[in-house]
């Protein structure tokens, strides 16, 4: 990732805090990082977080003062090789889906012309609400990348889908766009979990795989 220019846009949701982390990871691997931070971004982590991690200053209004003229959100577009979306709430995904352009942080996703990725994160009703599926399907037909959220126990105290993935998934996902494509055009199939060898046609021997290799092996993959 040495020199590689990533676009963090940061929105209103709990797991903002494990954004600076993602700062961090893509900081050590040598990428430059920008950062975006929603109104709502700023009520759960301070600006000031991610410049000291960045290394350079915020960019949260559309129409605040700026030291040097220009506009702004195009600048942003056309400086990002990648931008990442983390996390994305239910609202963001909304906006990006419908083309809403109405803050800084919507106004450069409008403007983006890199690829975009997205890492979702809520509570598990709202991912399942149809209308969040809607807008996601309608985000991957336009182009843009999901880094799936993960299930587990969410902030509210809920378990189950719509937890943002790890920084270390969306850093792995970074490095794999930009890697050459070695697996192009190849069909690999997969199999995964306990095997079973019959002895008769009660018995059998078995084992307790989980399978989390076969699936490790599949992500890498694609």
């Amino acid at each position: 990732m040495h020199g590689k220019r990533i676009l963090l846009i940061v929105t209103g949701g709990i797991a903002a805090y494990k954004a600076a982390f993602l700062v961090r990871l893509l900081r050590r691997s040598g990428a430059e990082v920008r950062v975006v931070m929603s109104k709502a971004a700023t009520e759960f982590v301070t600006p000031l977080t991610f410049e000291v991690l960045s290394g350079n200053p915020v960019s949260r209004d559309l129409f605040g003062p700026r030291d040097e003229p220009g506009v702004e959100h195009v600048e942003l577009a056309g400086w990002a090789e990648r931008i990442v979306v983390a996390p994305a709430t239910a609202d963001c995904l909304s906006k990006v889906a419908h083309g809403a352009a109405d803050d800084l942080a919507s106004t450069v996703l409008a403007a983006a012309r890199c690829p975009v990725y997205l890492a979702p994160a809520m509570n598990a009703g709202m991912w399942e609400n149809p209308a969040v599926e809607r807008n996601v399907k309608a985000l991957e037909r336009d182009g843009k990348r999901l880094v799936e959220p993960g299930e587990g126990e969410l902030a509210c105290g809920d378990a189950g889908p719509g937890r943002m993935a790890e920084p270390e998934k969306i850093l792995d996902t970074l490095l794999s766009s930009f890697a050459p494509a070695a697996l192009s055009g190849k069909r690999v199939l997969v199999t995964a979990g306990r095997t079973e060898e019959d002895i008769d046609a009660v018995r059998y021997i078995s084992n307790r795989s989980s399978g989390r290799m076969g699936f490790a092996i599949a992500r890498t993959a694609r």
